[in-house]
């Protein structure tokens, strides 16, 4: 299992920016498919966006795209996620995954899950 430790989330006004960082070890990084997940209070963990191994294809859903971006250092172990024009409907606790089948791109299944960073976007 990769170990995965999220960083950089906090208070935003609407319309600002955050850059999280999530720094997996353990494993050889590389071989691991990446995805940011969120979760608001009182609602179930929905998908945010998804990098495959070398970086050269990502995935968002609809209501991030073109605001976020996903990206990895796989020589620095680790997986970004910033994002632009923030809204308070984004406010949630982000988790870092990282899945070694890719049943993780397809089907969001992956194996190991980072401790999360709440992100508040205040309107």
């Amino acid at each position: 299992q990769v170990l995965l430790v999220e960083s950089g989330g906090g208070l935003v006004q609407a319309g600002g920016s955050l850059r999280l960082s999530c720094a997996g070890s353990g494993v050889v990084f590389s071989r691991y498919i990446m995805g940011w997940f969120r979760q608001a209070r009182g609602k179930e963990r929905e998908f945010v966006a998804a990098i495959n191994w070398t970086g050269e294809h990502t995935n968002y859903d609809d209501s991030v795209r073109g605001r976020f971006t996903i990206s990895r250092d796989n020589a620095k172990n680790v997986v970004y996620l910033q994002m632009n024009s923030l809204k308070p409907d984004d406010t949630a606790v982000y988790y870092c995954a990282a899945g070694a089948s890719p049943r993780a791109w397809s089907l969001n299944e992956y194996d190991s899950w980072g401790q999360g960073t709440q992100v508040t976007v205040s309107s």
